[in-house]
C-alpha cells in the first residue's frame, strides 16, 4: 500500500498547483509612449463626422449643392430608343418622297445616311410580292443586291473625289427599289409578259434609276455626270425587272 501511495504522488508530476491561480498580474505603464496618431486625435470618436445620407435604400442621392438636371442624366434628355438604333421615321418619309417624286430634289444631308431600314423592308416587300406571284426568289433578291451595292460603291469612288460608305450606297439603291415593288405587286393581277408588262418594266427601270442618280450626284457632288451614273443603275434594275417579269 506504501508503494501505491509513492507511485501516486509521483504520477503526473506537473508544475501546476491550484494555489498558484491569480499570482499572474499586469501592470499598466503610465509612462508608455503612446501613438502619434493617438495623440493627435485622429483615433479618438468625433461626432461631427457623422453627416446625413441623403438618397435612399438603393437610389444613391447626390452630393449637397448639386443638381440633379445638370448632370445631364435626366430621363427627359435622353433620345428615344429609336433614335438610338438609328430609326428615324421622319427620315425614312423624307427619302421614299424622294424616290417616289423624280420632280423633287434630294437633301444631300439627309441622303448621306447608312439608314437600311427602309431598303430592308422594301426588299423583303420585293420578295413578299414576288412571292406572291408564284416566285419565290428571296435568295435572287438578296444576292443581286449585295452584288449591286459592290459594284456602285466601287463605281463612285472611281468617279467621286468624295468617299462614300457601302452603306450609304446600299441606302440609297434599295430606297429606290420601291417602284420595282410596285411593278411586282401589279404582276400579282396582272401578267407582264406583254406589250403592257414590257412598258411598264421600262418605266419602272428609268424611273428608279434616274432617283437613284438624282441622289447620288446631289451627295457626292457629280455635277453633269447624272447619266453617267444612271446607266449602271439602270442595268442592277434591270435584272428585279426580269424576276417581276419572267
Amino acid at each position: 500500500m506504501g508503494d501505491f501511495q509513492q507511485y501516486d504522488q509521483d504520477f503526473y508530476q506537473t508544475g501546476y498547483y491550484v494555489d498558484d491561480q491569480g499570482q499572474a498580474t499586469y501592470s499598466y505603464d503610465p509612462n508608455y509612449p503612446l501613438s502619434s496618431e493617438y495623440q493627435e486625435g485622429e483615433g479618438v470618436y468625433d461626432s461631427s463626422m457623422d453627416t446625413a445620407y441623403p438618397g435612399q435604400v438603393f437610389q444613391p442621392g447626390l452630393p449637397p449643392g448639386m443638381d440633379y438636371t445638370a448632370t445631364g442624366d435626366g430621363y427627359e434628355e435622353e433620345p428615344p430608343l429609336l433614335e438610338e438604333l438609328g430609326i428615324n421615321f421622319e427620315h425614312i418619309w423624307q427619302k421614299t418622297l424622294t424616290v417616289l417624286n423624280p420632280v423633287m430634289p434630294a437633301d444631300g444631308s439627309i441622303m448621306n445616311e447608312t439608314d437600311l431600314t427602309g431598303p430592308v423592308l422594301f426588299c423583303i416587300a420585293l420578295g413578299a410580292t414576288l412571292l406572291m406571284a408564284g416566285k419565290s426568289h428571296f435568295g435572287y433578291v438578296y444576292g443581286i443586291s449585295a452584288v449591286g451595292c459592290v459594284g456602285m460603291y466601287s463605281l463612285l469612288n472611281l468617279m467621286s473625289d468624295c468617299t462614300v460608305s457601302c452603306g450609304c450606297v446600299a441606302s440609297v439603291l434599295g430606297y429606290c427599289l420601291l417602284p420595282m415593288v410596285a411593278l411586282s405587286a401589279f404582276a400579282i393581277f396582272h401578267s407582264l409578259q406583254g406589250l403592257l408588262g414590257m412598258f411598264l418594266a421600262v418605266l419602272v427601270i428609268g424611273w428608279c434609276s434616274h432617283s437613284a442618280a438624282k441622289i447620288f450626284s446631289t451627295t457626292l457632288g457629280l455635277t453633269g455626270q447624272q447619266l453617267l451614273v444612271a446607266y449602271p443603275c439602270a442595268l442592277l434594275y434591270g435584272v428585279f425587272a426580269l424576276l417581276s417579269v419572267f
